[in-house]
């Protein structure tokens, strides 16, 4: 019951491939990811969010430009903020109008060090997004070949299982002549059931390994999806390997998270800058344009002229008047001609000299420059990290090499010792134990072969990625 369902899972999912849709090529595939790859998408959105903050930094350098306006209501002793008198039990409704303007003339630089610091945050995160370009280049290309492994770890499989399946049928027949016992047929056909599981399970890693490609990719699991079969070059019995070392100072130029790392610390320096520009006077010049409104406040609307005014009296009690002059006469004062009349502007410098302030700058640049020592370890990482995993790929790459050359010779002379044995099986001079164990070990061999020729591809794939050269198949 167990076989009969995981053939047709087999069927359904293999089956309907081929006609559903065009097979990818690994180029197809890595084109796909870079336009839809979600952490694709979130780098990407990363930089947007640095290029804002080094828009920001720029336009940080304009002058401001603010307006402002207040309403009040007094009563009471009140000061009219128009005339600058206090009055007494008055209601007051009053409103200031006001523009004002200021720019930094000088503060150290940090302004200027503040933009260069976000312009190298900006390509510091542009190459993250390169980096993780890389990664998933390569995890596709590793899932690619992964599938073509086991492509072919399955045609293997098929191939032996059908040579046992020959065997099963030339046992039962001489086993029908008599010529061999049954227990003879009993074994070959527990070999052959035992080879129609490794089927089973060989074709369930292909299926995994489709499955593993399509998530890479985050498509929806689709029974048709298929790759194209390349051209794979043969590993070579004399192929010499590029030196390690050559490969490492190409890829300290090629490589994204070094050139990230650099910039990291080229960044702390020029925080460092900005923390010392702290220490810096700062000159600001302000301008400032304002005006006002009180309904207590009143204006001139006639004047009576010549009109004798008492001012006293004499010691025999006759009226005295001044002079005849001029009196005004008050009247309401309308809002729009307050507001022209109540104009005013006004520029000024400021300058501020830091003596104290708790340590703050201080401990600022101290935690600068330790921001600094941080970036240059992470950039003295990367490149440590980068030689490890070249040096890694260069011996995996090599013994891959040396395990197909072996794996290759051993092949043959394996092929030849089983082609010898199965004859001597099919006229009865070797038993079922012995004819088993031969072509086990054919199999296992033919896998090491295998193993080892993806194996050396994917690492010399790996070490020509670090040279600069793209991931192509």
């Amino acid at each position: 019951m167990h076989k009969i369902i995981m053939v047709f899972l087999f069927l359904i999912f293999f089956f309907p491939r081929g006609i559903a849709q065009e097979p990818w090529s690994l180029e197809d595939c890595i084109h796909y990811a870079m336009e839809n790859n979600i952490r694709i998408k979130q780098s990407q959105l990363n930089t947007q969010y640095s290029e804002n903050l080094l828009n920001q930094s720029k336009l940080s350098q304009l002058p401001n430009l603010n307006a402002s306006s207040g309403y009040s209501y007094s009563w009471g002793r009140a000061l009219d903020q128009t005339t600058y008198t206090f009055t007494d039990n008055q209601q007051i409704h009053s409103m200031n109008l006001g523009i004002n303007s200021a720019v930094n003339l000088f503060n150290g630089l940090q302004t200027r060090n503040t933009i260069r610091q976000n312009e190298l945050n900006l390509m510091s995160s542009y190459e993250g997004v390169e980096k993780i370009k890389n990664d998933i280049s390569l995890n596709l290309a590793a899932a690619y070949l992964q599938i073509l492994f086991n492509r072919e770890l399955v045609a293997v499989a098929e191939n032996q299982l059908t040579i046992t399946g020959q065997q099963v049928e030339r046992t039962r027949k001489m086993v029908d002549a008599g010529k061999l016992a049954k227990g003879s047929l009993l074994e070959i056909q527990a070999q052959y059931a035992a080879e129609e599981l490794h089927l089973v399970n060989a074709r369930n890693q292909l299926s995994l390994s489709y499955l593993n490609i399509q998530q890479i990719l985050n498509l929806e699991l689709n029974p048709g999806f298929d790759i194209l079969i390349p051209d794979l070059p043969v590993p070579g019995e004399g192929q010499v390997l590029i030196n390690v070392d050559a490969i490492f100072e190409t890829a300290l130029q090629e490589m994204p998270e070094i050139r990230s790392a650099s910039l990291e610390v080229e960044s702390a320096e020029v925080g460092l800058n900005i923390a010392k520009g702290r220490r810096s006077p700062q000159l600001r010049l302000s301008a400032n344009y304002n005006t006002g409104f009180s309904d207590l406040r009143q204006k001139v609307v006639s004047v009576n002229e010549g009109i004798l005014v008492p001012i006293g009296e004499t010691v025999s009690g006759d009226q005295v008047f001044s002079y005849p002059t001029d009196v005004p006469q008050y009247g309401k004062y309308p809002f729009f001609e307050q507001i022209n009349d109540n104009l005013s502007a006004g520029v000024g410098l400021s300058l501020s000299i830091p003596f104290f302030n708790g340590w703050q700058v201080n401990t600022s640049i101290a935690n600068a420059h330790i921001s600094l020592k941080n970036s240059q370890l992470e950039l003295e990482n990367q490149k440590n990290l980068l030689y490890a995993t070249i040096q890694q790929a260069y011996a995996d790459a090599l013994a891959a090499l040396n395990k197909y050359n072996s794996s290759r010779k051993a092949l043959i002379a394996m092929e030849e010792s089983f082609l010898y044995t199965e004859k001597k099986f099919e006229v009865g001079l070797v038993n079922t134990v012995d004819y088993n164990t031969a072509k086990n070990q054919l199999t296992a061999t033919q896998s090491d072969l295998l193993q080892a020729k993806y194996d050396f591809i994917f690492k010399t794939k790996i070490l020509n990625f670090y040279k600069g050269e793209p991931i192509t198949l």
